[in-house]
C-alpha cells in the first residue's frame, strides 16, 4: 500500500511537505539499516529510496482518475489500519489483565494505538470531503500532538542507560513542558482567543524537541549515546515531530 502511495505521489507532492523532513530524513535509510541489522527483520528500504527521490510539484494528469485512485487507497487504508487498531486494542487489554508480557510500556501501545484512531478518522473525513473548520482543527491537533510530544520524551528518558543523566533530565523537562502546552490546547476549547499564543508556543517548544530528536538519532546511529533504542525509532520520532512543525506553521498562519 505505501508502495503504491509513494508511487502516485511523485510529481504531485506539495513543496512544503517534500522539503519538512515529515516523510523521510537525512537518517532514514541508514537508521534502517542499522534497525535491519540489530533485530535482523528484513525492512524494504527501497520504499525509503522512492521517497528520497520524490518530486514535488503538479504533473498534467487525469484529475478524475488519480481522484478516484486515491480514494480507493484511502478506503484501503481505512479498512487495514481499523485491523491494526483491534490488534492494538487486543494487545493493550491483555498487557493491562496480565494476560500477556512484554517489554514495550503500556503507554507506548496506548500511544500508537490513538495514532492510529487519528489516521482512519482524518482519512474518513477525507473520503467525505467534509468541511474543515481550520480554528477547530488547530485545538484538535495540538492537543493531540502535544500529548504526543510529551509522551516521545518520556519514552526517550524511560530508554536511555541510567549514566546518560543530562540526557535523561533534557528528556523529562521536555514531557513536562508538553505536558503543560497539552492543558492549553486542551483549554481552548473554553478560551479560543488564546489559540494564537498557544499555537506559537507549542512552535517553540516543537522545534527545540525536534532539534533534541535529531541530535538523538545522530548520536545513536554514531554509538555516542548509551540506550535501548533502535535507531529507526530515533527517526520515527524526529519525523513525527517535523509532521507537527508543518501543521503548526499552517494553523499559525491561518488562525
Amino acid at each position: 500500500l505505501l508502495k503504491e502511495v509513494v508511487t502516485i505521489a511523485n510529481g504531485f507532492i506539495s513543496p512544503d511537505v517534500a522539503s519538512s523532513g515529515e516523510i523521510v530524513t537525512d537518517f532514514t535509510l541508514n537508521a534502517e539499516r542499522a534497525t535491519q541489522f540489530f533485530t535482523g527483520i528484513r525492512l524494504d528500504t527501497s520504499i525509503t529510496m522512492a521517497e528520497l527521490a520524490l518530486t514535488k510539484g503538479v504533473q498534467q494528469s487525469n484529475t478524475q482518475a488519480l481522484v478516484q485512485r486515491v480514494a480507493d487507497l484511502n478506503q484501503m487504508a481505512i479498512a487495514l489500519t481499523q485491523g491494526l487498531i483491534n490488534f492494538k486494542t487486543l494487545v493493550l487489554d491483555s498487557m493491562l489483565t496480565c494476560k500477556i508480557f512484554t517489554f514495550n510500556y503500556p503507554l507506548l501501545i496506548d500511544h500508537i494505538r490513538r495514532e492510529a484512531i487519528l489516521f482512519v478518522e482524518l482519512l474518513t473525513r477525507l473520503q467525505n470531503k467534509a468541511m474543515v473548520d481550520i480554528v477547530r482543527f488547530a485545538i484538535e491537533q495540538e492537543t493531540f500532538w502535544n500529548r504526543i510530544m510529551a509522551e516521545h520524551a518520556k519514552f526517550i528518558r524511560g530508554l536511555l542507560d541510567p549514566t546518560e543523566e543530562a540526557l535523561f533530565q533534557m528528556a523529562h523537562n521536555f514531557g513536562q513542558e508538553f505536558d503543560a502546552l497539552t492543558a492549553k490546547a486542551m483549554a481552548l476549547n473554553k478560551q479560543v482567543t488564546l489559540l494564537p499564543q498557544v499555537t506559537l508556543e507549542s512552535l517553540r517548544e516543537t522545534v527545540k524537541i525536534r532539534d533534541f530528536k535529531r541530535q538523538g538519532t545522530e548520536g545513536i546511529l554514531a554509538c555516542r549515546i548509551r540506550s535501548i533504542i533502535v535507531p529507526l525509532l530515533g527517526d520515527h520520532v524526529l519525523r513525527e515531530a517535523n509532521h507537527y512543525l508543518r501543521l503548526l506553521k499552517i494553523c499559525g498562519d491561518r488562525s
